[in-house]
């Protein structure tokens, strides 16, 4: 095989072209057609569908491109990876892998025939079919499209470790105008081609989004090509629509580009390189967008237009002159040159494929699982925190974390990385720092700390980047985390959620292997986001992860540094979840052994029966429950006064760590027992349940639970600012003082002393509010409290 691209012969372009003409054929009637696939007799209104249903303007160009990366592959061996921005030209590429035969073995019954077509059709963006993006049903996707803005993203996370991938990502100029896609372009700068694969841009302007022009097709050339050699490109530019000449320009623009891509790689490999970022190519091709389609409609020009977008011609059905150009749209492609009688592509169409397990529909890259290895990690109970004496020393348990990452580093070179928004060090995972630095392909000076081209820690200012890349990461093979401000997930929270709807359809098709799981850690979390105020205080990515498929979606709040590296190690072993870890960085109480810290996380939730009274055959008077290290706390030191005040009152704490354990198991693959829920919570006692998130979740996870109605949820209620610790959740009325006026409001029976203890947690808030504004921090038996101290 070769490292380079030769010539276009006149032979290849007859197979490029016939393949081409093929998929476009296939795309017309995926949007069109559901009888007479192959037009063997006249077009009429009942071959066409009731509703229609695609996009047709950007199919062409995607199947352009993937006819000529398919040569590449054919000549160098290289393996490829093809990442679609313009997500709404799926019927293309779910043509390209009926073409080369790997929708068939996805999809048995659409077969290589007239008959198999007709199914192929008809399932096309209909009831029981398929969606009309690349997504998940798509042999070859990693990528949903229409998630606007992430192709390049995942382009570049997908290469990140594999140092034999070449990923085509094609950036719709639509697209381009995104947040996210704006920010992509940085990937190169901590790509390093000694040991990554490379990523090929192709941004395709061709002209339209859905209702009007794009911003990058009407900027003047200079200005386009300025902003992308700005951002550290070769740019190759490609323009037209004749033909064939738009076949030779494009053959030899990615022949230069792959060649350049080689270059780089080898240069890098060999220790020839220079220090600092290669220049990578990138394609600018500019075509009309619904090319090859119907020039003119109802006396308006679509093809080149944003008029091309969807369906060009609506009215098939009941307007004869669009049927008539339907048809001749159709048959402009010479069907009958391109599949022979019995509706199988010709040996011309066939000869521009790849073998199969090289085409993009066809790499195993495409299917991450099958290339997947576990995770060679350190025992975590080795990094325990020893627990003499219960909520004595505080630890900023996320440290414990970055530890155990450090060892799965070293011992993972290529199948592991740390993905942060710039946030490691402060948030205490700094120790991955002994076994990496941070990637980084620019400028190097004397002033930087742990920063250089062959780091492995990805540290970008960018949500999207990070949760993204990761994304891809998975979706290759390979394991890691994505760790943020908790408020700042929400930056990225589409990209959580269309991730789980990703995996949620993969579980449906045997074809899919499993891959790795996506890892989040949310910490400086909104109870402890104190001196940043308002805008950094929300813990709403637990609402979005706990409204995803209940196969997939898995939430766990640790109290302390050894149930956080229990569940750590669960979450990198797992497959094909959304794992979120809530765990805030500031020194917190230490409350479980590791020994209890495993069992407490293996039952997910558990009674803290040292923390509530002493439990004799009699029923508690009333249940504190809670979830979230900071919430723990004020439970625990809420218990705590009620059992110095008031010692007649029968209390139970129990603690959850895994969220989902509150619902039912028909609701959720980890929903406890009815038995084991009334074993906790009784099924008449009433429970104040502390949550670190929104209160309405805990009333979502119980729903359909005994007498649900006698849950009484505390947790965060939007209210915020620059504050004291403590104030927080005073302000959010989840105090352990507000704590304890629950218990007294909501028990059953009342215990004398009770008036004197509410009294004095009123008292405590008044004393409170004065003493922060005068002392500037919180009370000093608050601010110092240990377990076994009182108030």
């Amino acid at each position: 095989m070769s490292a380079t691209l030769p010539e276009l012969t006149e032979s290849e372009l007859a197979g490029i072209d016939a393949w081409w003409r093929a998929n476009n054929y296939l795309t017309v009637g995926q949007i069109y057609l559901m009888a007479n696939p192959l037009l063997r007799e006249p077009l009429a209104p009942e071959h066409i569908k009731p509703r229609l249903l695609g996009h047709w303007g950007t199919s062409p160009g995607l199947a352009f491109v993937y006819a000529h990366v398919s040569r590449l592959i054919r000549h160098t061996g290289q393996d490829c990876l093809y990442i679609t921005g313009p997500g709404h030209g799926g019927p293309a590429l779910v043509g390209a892998s009926y073409l080369e035969g790997t929708y068939t073995d996805a999809f048995p019954k659409i077969t290589q025939d007239a008959e198999g077509m007709l199914r192929f059709f008809r399932q096309f963006s209909a009831p029981g079919g398929i969606p009309s993006h690349v997504s998940v049903t798509t042999p070859g996707s990693i990528h949903e499209g229409g998630e606007l803005g992430y192709a390049l993203i995942h382009a570049f996370g997908s290469v990140f470790d594999n140092p034999d991938l070449l990923t085509i990502a094609v950036v719709g100029d639509g697209e381009a105008e995104t947040g996210p896609l704006e920010g992509s372009w940085k990937g190169i700068s901590f790509l390093n081609p000694a040991h990554d694969g490379a990523v090929l841009p192709v941004l395709h302007l061709n002209g339209g989004k859905i209702a009007a022009p794009t911003v990058l097709s009407r900027k003047p050339r200079a200005e386009v090509r300025g902003l992308l050699e700005g951002h550290g490109y070769q740019v190759i530019e490609v323009e037209g629509h004749d033909q064939p000449g738009i076949h030779y320009r494009f053959a030899e623009a990615l022949g230069q580009a792959y060649t350049s891509i080689k270059e780089i790689q080898r240069r890098a490999r060999s220790g020839e390189a220079s220090e600092g970022r290669p220049r990578w190519p990138m394609i600018v091709l500019r075509t009309p967008k619904g090319w090859t389609g119907p020039h003119i409609v109802d006396g308006q020009v679509v093809e080149g237009t944003w008029r091309a977008h969807q369906v060009p011609l609506s009215g098939v059905k009941t307007n004869a002159e669009h049927l008539a150009q339907l048809e001749q749209w159709l048959r402009s492609y010479r069907p009958e040159e391109l599949f022979d009688d019995a509706g199988r592509p010709v040996e011309l169409v066939r000869s521009a494929n790849p073998d199969k397990p090289k085409s993009m529909s066809g790499t195993p890259y495409a299917n991450g699982g099958l290339l997947s290895r576990p995770l060679d990690l350190p025992d975590f109970r080795e990094l325990a925190v020893p627990v003499e004496q219960r909520a004595t020393e505080n630890l900023e348990s996320t440290r414990k974390l970055g530890e155990f990452m450090r060892e799965a580093y070293r011992r993972n070179p290529d199948n592991f990385r740390l993905f942060c928004p710039d946030e490691t060090n402060s948030n205490r995972l700094g120790a991955v720092f002994e076994a990496s630095d941070r990637t980084w392909m620019e400028e190097v000076n004397d002033t930087d700390a742990k920063l250089g081209p062959d780091g492995r820690v990805m540290e970008v200012l960018s949500e999207h980047n990070c949760h993204g890349w990761l994304e891809a990461y998975n979706l290759t093979g390979r394991h890691g985390l994505f760790a943020t401000y908790e408020a700042f997930a929400m930056v990225s929270a589409s990209q959580t959620i269309q991730h789980g709807k990703w995996l949620q359809e993969a579980s449906h098709l045997p074809w899919r292997a499993d891959v790795p799981s996506l890892n989040i850690l949310v910490s400086s979390t909104a109870w402890r986001n104190d001196h940043n105020g308002f805008s950094h205080q929300g813990p709403g990515l637990i609402q979005v992860v706990l409204n995803g498929g209940p196969e997939h979606s898995r939430i766990y709040l640790p109290p302390d540094a050894n149930c956080l590296l229990s569940v750590a190690d669960h979450c990198f072993r797992s497959k094909n979840y959304v794992n979120l870890i809530v765990q805030d960085k500031q020194p917190q109480p230490q409350w479980l052994t590791m020994d209890e810290a495993v069992e407490h996380c293996t039952r997910g939730a558990s009674i803290w029966e040292w923390a509530g009274t002493p439990e004799d055959a009699a029923e508690p008077d009333i249940v504190m429950a809670c979830a979230g290290d900071i919430m723990t706390m004020e439970t625990v030191a809420a218990a705590e006064l009620i059992k110095a005040q008031l010692p007649d009152i029968r209390l139970r704490v129990v603690n959850v760590v895994d969220l989902m354990t509150l619902k039912r198991p028909k609701d959720h693959p980890h929903g406890m027992s009815e038995l084991y829920f009334n074993e906790l919570f009784t099924d008449n006692r009433d429970v104040i349940f502390a949550f670190h998130g929104y209160p309405g979740a805990i009333h979502q996870l119980v729903h359909g639970r005994p007498d649900a109605d006698r849950f009484r949820v505390r947790g965060f209620i939007e209210q915020g600012t620059t504050t004291t610790p403590f104030d927080m959740v005073v302000r959010n009325r989840a105090s352990r003082y507000h704590l304890v006026m629950d218990v007294l409001n909501n028990m059953k029976v009342t215990r004398r002393g009770s008036s004197d203890l509410m009294r004095f947690c009123q008292a405590q808030l008044a004393r409170h509010e004065g003493y922060i504004v005068e002392h500037l921090e919180d009370l000093p038996e608050v601010r110092d409290w240990k377990l076994g101290t009182g108030v």
